[in-house]
């Protein structure tokens, strides 16, 4: 069945440390999430990214937000309601809290990781069900980030520089594990949104990991070629299935 962590997942993107142009303090992207159900595509839930500035004591944060919600005509079927977020630097989108909530058909999970950039390791605080907390500390790559930077970053990435076929290896920290993960830029397309036609940069990832991303060329996102680069579209192949993200509106954008 469709869930957010196996979508964000499809989204994410090679770390960078570039400076953030693109992506400003009240942006709202919201999708309609496909699921492949007996050979028919069919529209299930509701994905919105959005971004908001967080003040702290010593600076003021980026607050990356992706929320899952099925319809609700199916929510007697397989229940959707998640949360990631991250809060991160609005400069380098560099991260520092990171937190998962998820309730799937049943199954409840939270997730907090505190990112120490200095030490490579991020301490890490998981409850399941009956409240039983597990608490760890995982030791990262430099410049590993959670799911939903990365997720964010991929539209720091300068494609008009870059060659076709040019295949980029990243980390990402997921389920207190480092994931592997390749992007394959694959050149520009247009295609109808709606939000209109848009030319865009079409990418291919995929994952070392099979549990999680299928195939070499299963999986497809298409950014919008502009000073934005936002997801308008996209193409996943998971373990229990296959689906799309079609964007059905885009608000509070940067540039």
């Amino acid at each position: 069945m469709l869930r957010l962590s196996f979508i964000c997942l499809f989204l994410f993107s090679i770390v960078v440390k570039a400076q953030n142009t693109a992506i400003g303090y009240n942006e709202k992207l919201v999708y309609t999430a496909s699921y492949n159900m007996s050979g028919i595509l069919t529209d299930l839930a509701q994905v919105n990214m959005e971004t908001s500035a967080v003040k702290t004591s010593k600076a003021t944060l980026l607050r990356l937000k992706c929320t899952a919600t099925t319809y609700s005509k199916w929510d007697n079927f397989f229940k959707i309601r998640d949360l990631y977020e991250s809060y991160v630097s609005p400069k380098t989108l560099t991260p520092y809290l990171y937190n998962r909530s998820i309730n799937e058909g049943g199954y409840f999970k939270k997730m907090k990781y505190t990112f120490s950039h200095k030490t490579n390791s991020v301490k890490s605080v998981q409850t399941k069900s009956k409240n039983r907390v597990e608490n760890k500390t995982v030791s990262i790559s430099s410049g590993t980030k959670d799911i939903i930077s990365a997720m964010y970053n991929v539209r720091l990435l300068d494609f008009s520089n870059m060659a076709k076929g040019t295949t980029k290896t990243i980390k990402i920290i997921f389920d207190r594990e480092e994931i592997n993960a390749q992007i394959t830029y694959l050149g520009k397309e247009t295609i109808s949104t709606a939000i209109g036609e848009k030319t865009c940069y079409k990418l291919a990832i995929s994952s070392g990991n099979n549990n999680v991303l299928q195939g070499k060329n299963n999986n497809l996102l298409w950014l919008t070629a502009d000073a934005n680069k936002i997801p308008v579209y996209g193409k996943f192949k998971i373990p229990v299935g296959n689906g799309e993200l079609k964007i059905k509106s885009a608000s509070g954008l940067k540039n």
